[in-house]
C-alpha cells in the first residue's frame, strides 16, 4: 500500500476536480498492523454469522437492525428522526418532522429492496441506481435525478463550489469509474480480502459521488449488500451507520486523508475497527435479546389461559415494537374490551409502555426492546 497514490485534480473552468485513480488491479498488503486488525474482523464476523444461525426468528429482529441503520444513516446527512418517531404512522408524527420521517422510511424501503434483489441482481451499477431511487422517491432530493448519476458537477461542504471542501470527479467520467467499481467488485483476476475491498469500494464510491443527492446513504447501504452478496453474512445483520454516526469526525477526516495524503491504510484500519465493533455490539444485542425473550417468557406465564394471545401479540412486537387496540384485535381477533384487558395486564407486566398520554389513540411501544436498538446508554 506504499506506493499508493489516490489520484490528482484536474483544472476545470474555475476549480479543480479529484480524478481518482481506478481500483480495479492488483494489489499488494505488507502493513502487519492492517493483517491483524483484518483478521480480528473476519474472527468476529464469523462470530456473528455463526451466532445468526441460532437464534431463533431472526428474520423478527433484522427489521429492528435496519431501522437502526435508517435513522443513523440518514442522521449522519442531519436527518433528526429516531427510532420510537420511525415506528409511527405518518399522520402521528408531526408536520416539521415529517420530511426527515419520510428520508427514513425510504431509507427502509430501499435496503429491504435492495436486499430482495440480490436475488436476482448482482452487485452492481444498475442495482445501486435503482436503490437510489427508492431512496429519493418524494422527498427532498426528488428533483435530483432519482436513479441516474448526474450530469452535472457536484461539491462536498461550502456555500458554493468556490469555497468546497472537496470537488468530486468530472461529471463526464462516472460512467467509466462505476464500471472499474463494479469490475472490482467481482474481479476474479485479482485477489484482495473482502472485506478490504468493500472498504475500498465505499470510499470510491463516496470519491467518485455519482449522484446529485444521497451518496452518502447509498455508500453505507452498499457495505451491507455486498457482505450479503459475497454470503460473507447469510444475513443483513451488519450496519456500520452507527459507528460512522459516533465517529463522524473521523469519519469523513479519513475519507480525505486519503485523497490528500494518499493514506489508504488508515482508511482501512479505522474502517476495520468499525466492523469489530459494530460486529461485537451486535452480538451483544443479541444476547439481550435473548434474556429478555426470556424474562417475557417467564412473565407471561402468569397471565395463564390469555397467555397464548399474549404471546401472538410480543411476537409481532418483536418485529415492529408499538401497537395499538385495534392491531392488537387483529392479531388477537378477541373482542375490544378483552383487547384493552390484555393490554392493561401487558402493562402491567411492564412489557409495553403507552407513549400519547391521550385518552383516545393510544399507542404502546416495546419500550425495553427499542431500547436494544438505541443509543441510551
Amino acid at each position: 500500500m506504499q506506493n499508493f497514490i489516490s489520484g490528482k485534480y484536474i483544472k476545470q473552468l474555475s476549480y479543480k476536480s479529484f480524478q481518482p485513480n481506478k481500483i480495479c488491479r492488483e494489489w499488494q498488503m505488507d502493513n502487519m498492523e492492517l493483517l491483524n486488525l483484518l483478521s480480528k474482523a473476519d474472527r468476529q464476523l464469523g462470530r456473528l454469522d455463526m451466532y445468526s444461525e441460532y437464534i431463533p426468528n431472526i428474520d423478527l429482529f433484522i427489521s429492528m437492525h435496519v431501522l437502526k441503520e435508517a435513522t443513523q444513516s440518514s442522521k449522519i446527512e442531519g436527518t433528526k428522526t429516531n427510532i420510537e418517531e420511525a415506528l409511527l404512522d405518518k399522520e402521528d408524527v408531526s408536520e416539521e418532522n415529517r420530511d426527515d420521517w419520510e428520508e427514513v422510511q425510504n431509507y427502509i424501503s430501499a435496503l429491504n429492496t435492495a436486499i430482495a434483489k440480490l436475488e436476482e441482481l448482482p452487485f452492481s451499477s444498475r442495482l445501486i441506481r435503482q436503490t437510489h431511487e427508492i431512496l429519493l422517491s418524494g422527498v427532498r432530493g426528488k428533483h435530483k435525478l432519482p436513479g441516474e448519476f448526474r450530469t452535472s458537477q457536484n461539491w462536498i461542504g461550502g456555500a458554493s463550489i468556490a469555497d468546497a471542501t472537496f470537488i468530486p470527479p468530472i461529471h463526464t467520467s462516472i460512467n467509466e469509474y462505476m464500471g472499474d467499481l463494479e469490475k472490482f467488485a467481482h474481479s476474479q483476476e485479482f485477489y484482495f480480502p473482502e472485506l478490504l475491498k468493500i472498504a475500498l469500494i465505499h470510499y470510491q464510491f463516496e470519491t467518485i459521488h455519482p449522484f446529485l443527492d444521497g451518496n452518502g446513504r447509498v455508500g453505507r447501504l452498499m457495505i451491507t449488500l455486498y457482505l450479503v452478496e459475497k454470503d460473507i453474512l447469510k444475513k443483513p445483520i451488519l450496519y456500520l451507520s452507527d459507528f460512522f454516526e459516533k465517529n463522524r469526525t473521523l469519519y469523513y477526516d479519513n475519507l480525505m486523508r486519503v485523497r490528500e495524503k494518499n493514506d489508504i491504510t488508515q482508511w482501512f484500519k479505522f474502517f476495520l475497527v468499525g466492523v469489530i465493533e459494530t460486529a461485537q455490539n451486535s452480538i451483544s444485542t443479541f444476547d439481550k435479546i435473548l434474556k429478555l425473550q426470556q424474562d417475557i417468557e417467564t412473565q407471561l406465564q402468569s397471565l395463564g389461559s390469555r397467555s397464548a394471545n399474549a404471546h401472538a401479540i410480543v411476537k409481532q412486537l418483536y418485529q415492529h415494537p408499538i401497537i395499538e387496540a385495534q392491531k392488537a384485535k387483529k392479531i388477537t381477533g378477541l373482542s375490544m374490551p378483552s383487547v384493552y384487558k390484555l393490554i392493561s395486564e401487558l402493562e402491567n407486566l411492564k412489557i409495553i409502555q403507552e407513549m400519547t398520554g391521550g385518552k383516545r389513540g393510544k399507542v404502546y411501544f416495546f419500550k425495553e426492546y427499542i431500547k436494544l436498538f438505541s443509543n441510551e446508554d
